[in-house]
């Protein structure tokens, strides 16, 4: 108990939960006959609102880390939770809905569709959710605004950037307004210029949404946007 200015007790506040907390999470691989272990117990925990940054050398298991926490792939052993709730027990349908409201995520080669303008190509997960076009396309249009991005609405993507692509799939990762953004080697086939601005606005996003980011990187400037970096090793977090 604490005491407070008047000298009465007062009950000690617990830290918050984490958004997601991974306890000896294992994810194996068989290839033929050979087992290969991606992770290796992993345990971490990342608070909400958080910029993590995963770095280290290729085939340490970042990429894999990234997969279990959006779920994109299943685990072999341990526990994820996300908001105290553990994706392993998650039946299809409520794996379906987290990877649509709670999850973004951006790719290093940006996937947008190349027969779809650019603000059709951000308009996509709400039309899978089920919103009706015209409302997706004003949804879209205003975070191309956000990104900077309203006068290429009507571009496809080859008539755009690498720098643009980017930042057109980071709208199109926010438009659902996920809790969670997942980021993998975001800048890795842009150049230097478009990278500072890419993670600029990954930074200032973060910011504004009070998103949680998890980026992997293997360039350590792009690390130092983030507020925390780990580095993994083998399948596992790196001393």
């Amino acid at each position: 108990m604490n005491l407070s200015a008047s000298g009465r007790s007062e009950p000690r506040r617990q830290a918050p939960a984490p958004l997601i907390s991974l306890r000896g999470v294992t994810k194996t691989y068989h290839q033929g006959s050979e087992e290969v272990k991606a992770l290796c117990e992993v345990d971490l925990d990342i608070d909400d609102g958080e910029f993590l940054a995963v770095t280290g050398k290729s085939g340490c298991g970042k990429s894999t880390l990234l997969h279990v926490i959006g779920g994109l792939e299943g685990i072999s052993a341990g526990s994820i939770r996300f908001r105290g709730r553990d994706l392993s027990r998650f039946q299809e349908e409520q794996l379906t809905r987290y990877r649509r409201d709670e999850v973004g995520i951006v790719f290093q080669s940006f996937n947008l569709m190349p027969l779809l303008t650019m603000a059709e190509n951000v308009a996509l997960p709400q039309i899978l959710r089920g919103t009706p076009s015209q409302e997706a396309l004003r949804l879209a249009e205003a975070w191309l605004e956000r990104v900077n991005l309203w006068h290429r609405r009507d571009h496809k993507p080859h008539q755009v950037s690498g720098g643009e692509m980017q930042r057109a799939a980071i709208a199109r990762a926010l438009i659902n307004g996920p809790a969670l953004l997942l980021a993998d080697e975001p800048t890795g086939n842009l150049d230097s210029v478009n990278a500072s601005q890419v993670l600029q606005l990954f930074a200032e996003l973060q910011a504004q949404e009070q998103l949680t980011v998890i980026m992997v990187t293997h360039a350590l400037e792009a690390a130092q946007y983030a507020n925390r970096i780990i580095k993994m090793q083998d399948g596992r977090l790196s001393p």
